[in-house]
């Protein structure tokens, strides 16, 4: 059974606080400049309630197309964080100010207490969080959705809440993958977003702690991802997804809790 937050009704949508309000007022008429965002199929997203979004990442400014959709979807964009940014000034204000979620990068036990802490936290306040499954951009070639990690599947089965995929495209027309400058030329570059239905884990209910079960759980979302965005794409993705490891590549994970 899946646990959801309370809400006000059926039709209500989670509040947007006043510090989210505006810096949209601000970021989305900009980025409007740059890029047209269209949505597809977003009427997934839940209204309110707690959930977790797990999008596809392959360039530097695609987490801000994903704050967009989501915002134009009706919910405050919330990430994971780094632990440690929440103590820098200024910054670790703006981080409480909108809850984005503490991630902490030590050791199992510290980061397995943080998810527990995470979970019930996202199930309190009916807030959703977006996790990047992959921890870094996609060292795929062809910018296909990469190995994902554990961290967005053990928040969804901690906490008993939905887990939804998402995939977007376009994003590399404004900013290369691991580049550092926007391209403005020609303007309003298309960008597609699709939101799909939550994954079904009910059958790996209660088991956030097997390794087997976070495993099969993380193979399903990112199967589900990667199926978005084939259709985005309009071609398939190869039929096993890329491995940074066993081609000679690190993996980092800035998002993974």
């Amino acid at each position: 059974m899946t646990k959801t937050a309370p809400t006000t009704g059926s039709d209500a949508r989670e509040p947007r606080p006043f510090v989210f309000r505006m810096l949209a007022a601000i970021v989305v008429p900009v980025f409007g400049l740059l890029a047209k965002v269209r949505i597809r199929k977003g009427d997934s997203l839940p209204r309110n309630g707690a959930y977790i979004l797990a999008p596809n990442h392959y360039t530097e400014i695609d987490p801000l197309v994903v704050a967009v959709a989501v915002w134009r979807l009706g919910r405050p964009p919330r990430f994971m964080a780094k632990e440690s940014l929440f103590t820098v000034p200024v910054v670790g204000w703006a981080l409480r100010a909108t809850g984005m979620v503490p991630v902490a990068r030590s050791s199992s036990s510290v980061s397995a207490r943080k998810t527990i802490v995470a979970s019930a936290a996202l199930v309190e306040h009916g807030r959703g969080v977006i996790v990047y499954p992959e921890g870094t951009l996609t060292r795929d070639p062809d910018m296909w959705p990469m190995r994902g990690k554990t961290g967005a599947v053990r928040l969804a089965l901690e906490a008993g809440i939905p887990l939804i995929p998402m995939a977007q495209w376009g994003a590399q027309e404004l900013m290369a993958r691991y580049g550092k400058k926007i391209s403005l030329w020609p303007p309003r570059k298309l960008v597609t977003v699709a939101v799909g239905e939550p994954v079904d884990l009910s059958d790996l209910a209660g088991r956030h702690t097997q390794p087997a079960a976070l495993a099969e759980a993380t193979d399903r979302l990112m199967a589900a991802i990667t199926a978005l965005l084939e259709d985005l794409r309009d071609e398939k993705a190869p039929a096993e997804r890329w491995n940074p490891a066993a081609h000679g590549q690190k993996e980092t994970g800035r998002l993974e809790p």
